[in-house]
């Protein structure tokens, strides 16, 4: 009988023994698991914004360049312009008019012009807008890119009088007789009306 119950209770320790040696190994089996799932989904979402297709062309540094001048010049740009240009042009704006003149202390348009296509672009250009004329390449308005050159006179046969740097968005820097070195658009009806041409210098 003594046999009996030591045999009965040595089979129960094994089968206990057997239970809790697999018990363990299924719960961290299961732990394992779901901690790699946590952290390694098997369906992982596609990113909608960074892609090959849609990743910015322009880096976030160029982005605030760029911002800033648009801000400053109140000008739409795309993104693409001649930096130096941009910040040059920004520089000269609030200069005074002046006759005759191609100083910080007072300039007037192919002045201004011949001085910011000296600084920007190594080019010397004449200081008179009807000569600027003569040697630039004659352009569709529809094809005017920043830096080309804008000309305006008063009529047809009436000399040109005027000249100006385009920029972006039907919008050209000039020195104005009537306000120094601002931005302008060939929209506001001075500028549309007395509009002649435009002309880009070859680089």
């Amino acid at each position: 009988m003594k046999n009996i119950i030591l045999g009965s209770c040595a089979a129960l320790s094994m089968t206990l023994s057997l239970f809790f040696e697999h018990t363990p190994t299924n719960k961290n089996a299961k732990l394992n698991t779901v901690e790699t799932a946590s952290v390694l989904p098997l369906n992982l979402p596609e990113d909608p914004i960074i892609t090959e297709t849609t990743a910015p062309t322009t880096s976030f540094k160029d982005t605030l360049y760029y911002n800033y001048y648009a801000q400053t010049l109140g000008v739409k740009l795309n993104y693409s312009e001649n930096k130096q240009l941009l910040a040059t042009v920004a520089e000269w704006l609030g200069t005074p008019y002046r006759s005759g003149a191609a100083s910080k202390k007072g300039t007037d348009c192919s002045g201004f012009v011949s001085k910011v296509y000296k600084e920007v672009y190594g080019i010397t250009l004449t200081h008179s807008s009807r000569s600027m004329f003569q040697s630039v390449e004659r352009i569709k308005k529809s094809a005017i890119k920043a830096g080309d050159l804008v000309f305006f006179r008063r009529g047809p046969g009436k000399p040109i009088y005027h000249v100006g740097i385009y920029l972006n968005n039907n919008k050209f820097v000039h020195s104005a007789s009537n306000g120094g070195v601002m931005v302008s658009s060939l929209n506001q009806a001075y500028y549309a009306r007395n509009y002649y041409a435009a002309g880009r210098v070859n680089l």
